[in-house]
């Protein structure tokens, strides 16, 4: 009790130091003279030491006094204040020295100022006392509250943080005077955020008093206040806001809020399909929502659940096919939980949450399906038309069992009956195709778009059906004189047939061969054998080629024979008796033959292809033909004299022109340029006649030229001209007195033409 009575006592003492020292006795300070001074009288200033309290509301506030130790009062000094506030803050009596503050003073802006005082006689106008410094200081007094630094607060804590967690620190500041009593000295207090959150009184320090649920609530505004006196009477305070937030920590397992879910496929589904979605929840957010479905129970594994990490929904998809006819309803159970589980928060999700499902599988109208996946059938080679290969059967899986119809994809060689059983239309050749790969197809009757197929392998079975044979052409010779028991060939056999076991080949002479013959057989037993001569000495002249009739048996069931002939041919060998010179004679004589062959054949394609060039139109028709006819077609008739652009005449001028022999030009172009020509050349001209000339034989000594010479010859039209017009025009009055025997003298292409004008118009003229 006593302590509680002193605590303001001790507390007070602080604040009334400064007046306690300022009320001390005078201090009386010497003033040295200036240098050089003369003077030997020791004097000095006398004042107290001089404070002002700061925000005095008086205009006129006493400081202290000023004085010299030589005033005695009788007014004969006068006082001087200087420096920086003279005058303006701070006044002085000049007779009595009193020093007056005449401006409210902060003490937060300016704590002391440093003046400077002077003393003159008024008299003589001299300084009594040399200049002097001395110091006013500003009192503080507690007029600032304290002041929030780091504004706004705030804070992010996790949630479910035990008791004393450091949340932040606040701190304040206060602009008094901190030696000036406790007018800054601050204690901080919650006066918002219980029963949460505590502070420290001295430091600032929030920390937490009780666990927080973000669930519940994820954030907080905690108001902070600070005092400064230590809180005693009077003080003065600041508030601030801090804004707490809990951040998640995964306290919360996911769970299913359908304890049931109910969802409907197809049987007809394919794999992957989507069926339906679960969803779960968590009340916790960011990466500790994140969860994994999968499936608890499911005896038939034909489901399985995926997560869709954007919406963390669950989405259930077929495994594998379904199928109505075997169950139509399946019972499966999903779990959920967290992917990321930190292990001081497992407690939080010891028993995963579960929900059932139940799928109900609904009936689709399915094609029909095989009794296999593929058959496999065999048939002997060479049965006949309609023999049964196999049969194959498909049926309806629906409830409504449509009857089913067969048919055999693109196959010329087999047909299937309703029943499923397939024939064969043509017989079967192993030899031909061993393998016929078939295709079946199924389709209901009730929805023939329901279509199913099946692969059907028929293998043709062998039997022994052809006889062995040679297995190449043999060309065999024999020297005239080659000597008895003379190997001379070595032969083998083939079979087209397919054996169970290995080939094996008999070899024998035919009977007529046995009995009398030069040459014999030996049989090796490994599908060869061997012919040997029968005797010595052979006649090139009397039998050049022997003909031997060879018994080919093979070891198939049953056994077939073949008789193959074997030519053997005489010739003369050398002394060593060898055939070679015989071959290669043989051979030469072939290759020369061939050669000759190949050459008549050449020979005579050339010759057919250089007939059908040779080949061409006849240049007129017959005579029993209307020439007329035949003399319109030519009705291109120029402009005349008046055509200046047909022909350049500037070539026929010009006498001492040279032509050379020189290959055909287009028809058009020299039309063209005879008709130029032949506008300003005379007809009786010679190097017109030259020109003819040389066209006549350019076209006698070609025998490809095409025959336009009528149309060269008639070129020229003028006054005087023989030929006159082509054109068809005025044609019969002008006929009877053509003379066409000029035409004689053209040359061998218009001896037709002549003779046939000349022949046709003499019986018309002699009628006339």
């Amino acid at each position: 009790m006593n302590c509680c009575l002193l605590l303001p006592f001790m507390l007070g003492i602080p604040l009334l130091w400064p007046f306690l020292k300022a009320k001390e006795s005078s201090k009386t300070e010497e003033v040295k003279p200036p240098r050089g001074s003369h003077l030997r009288v020791k004097r000095g200033w006398m004042w107290n030491h001089f404070f002002v309290p700061e925000e005095m509301n008086k205009t006129r506030h006493h400081i202290g006094q000023l004085k010299s130790d030589i005033d005695n009062g009788n007014n004969s000094f006068q006082y001087k204040l200087l420096g920086a506030g003279a005058g303006s803050i701070f006044v002085i009596d000049e007779r009595t020295g009193d020093i007056y503050a005449v401006q409210k003073l902060d003490r937060e802006e300016r704590s002391l100022y440093t003046l400077r005082a002077q003393v003159t006689d008024i008299s003589t106008g001299k300084a009594v006392e040399p200049e002097s410094e001395f110091v006013i200081r500003v009192s503080d007094i507690n007029d600032n509250e304290p002041q929030f630094l780091h504004e706004p607060y705030e804070a992010i804590v996790p949630e479910m943080s035990p008791e004393g967690t450091f949340v932040i620190q606040v701190t304040a500041s206060d602009a008094d005077d901190p030696s000036s009593g406790n007018h800054a000295r601050l204690l901080y207090s919650l006066l918002q955020g219980q029963p949460y959150f505590s502070i420290e009184p001295t430091t600032g320090v929030i920390r937490i008093s009780s666990q927080m649920d973000r669930e519940l609530q994820d954030e907080y505004w905690v108001i902070i206040q600070a005092k400064d006196m230590i809180g005693l009477p009077g003080a003065l305070s600041g508030t601030t806001s801090v804004l707490i937030k809990l951040s998640d920590v995964n306290d919360n397992k996911p769970v299913f809020k359908e304890s049931l879910y109910r969802m409907t496929v197809s049987e007809s589904a394919p794999t992957g399909t989507s069926i339906g979605k679960i969803k779960a929840y968590d009340n916790d957010i960011g990466e500790n929502a994140e969860m994994d479905y999968s499936i608890e129970e499911d005896d038939s594994l034909t489901f399985d659940i995926i997560t869709n990490n954007e919406n963390q929904e669950g989405i259930v998809i077929l495994k594998k096919r379904m199928d109505f006819e075997r169950q139509s309803q399946y019972r499966i159970r999903a779990r959920v939980q967290n992917r990321r589980v930190d292990e001081q928060l497992m407690k939080y999700h010891t028993e995963a949450s579960t929900t059932l499902i139940k799928v109900q599988v609904e009936d689709a109208d399915e094609p029909p399906v095989f009794l296999r996946p593929y058959y496999i059938f065999e048939i002997f080679e060479g049965r006949p038309h309609g023999s049964v290969v196999g049969m194959v059967s498909a049926t309806d899986p629906d409830q409504r069992k449509s009857p089913i119809w067969y048919s055999i994809t693109r196959s010329r060689v087999f047909r299937i009956d309703d029943n499923g059983t397939i024939v064969t239309t043509n017989p079967l050749d192993r030899e031909t195709s061993t393998w016929h790969n078939l295709s079946i197809t199924a389709t209901e009757e009730y929805n023939v778009q329901q279509i199913s197929a099946v692969p059907v392998y028929v293998q043709v079975l062998n039997i022994n059906d052809h006889a062995p044979e040679f297995s190449e052409y043999y060309e065999t010779y024999v020297c005239e004189n080659a000597g008895s028991g003379q190997i001379i060939q070595t032969i083998s056999a083939v079979d087209r047939d397919e054996s169970i076991e290995d080939h094996h080949f008999y070899f024998n002479l035919s009977v007529e061969d046995s009995k009398n013959s030069s040459f014999t057989i030996i049989d090796n037993q490994d599908n060869t054998a061997v012919i040997l001569t029968n005797r010595t000495g052979f006649s090139l002249e009397e039998v050049p080629v022997f003909y031997l009739s060879i018994l080919i048996a093979d070891n198939g069931v049953p056994s077939l024979t073949s008789t193959n002939t074997l030519s053997i041919h005489v010739c003369d060998c050398d002394e060593d008796g060898s055939t070679q010179i015989c071959r290669n004679k043989d051979f030469m004589l072939s290759v020369g033959f061939r050669t000759k062959i190949i050459i008549a054949v050449l020979i005579c394609i050339v010759i057919i292809f250089g007939l059908k060039h040779r080949r061409r139109q006849p240049l007129f028709p017959e005579k029993g033909e209307d020439f007329r006819e035949n003399i319109f077609r030519y009705d291109d008739e120029g402009g005349g004299e008046e055509d200046t652009e047909a022909f350049d005449i500037a070539e026929l001028r010009s006498r001492a022109v040279m032509r050379e022999r020189k290959t055909r030009k287009s028809i058009t172009m020299e039309i063209r340029s005879l008709y130029r020509q032949s506008l300003q050349v005379d007809p009786d001209s010679a190097i017109f006649r030259t020109f003819i000339q040389e066209k006549l034989e350019e076209a006698d000594t070609d025998p490809c030229a095409p025959p336009f010479d009528s149309l060269q010859t008639y070129a020229y039209e003028g006054t005087g001209s023989l030929a006159g017009s082509l054109s068809s025009l005025e044609s019969a009055a002008s006929d009877q007195d053509e003379n066409y025997d000029y035409l004689n003298e053209l040359g061998p292409r218009f001896k037709r033409l002549a003779c046939m004008f000349g022949s046709a118009m003499q019986p018309n003229n002699s009628g006339l």
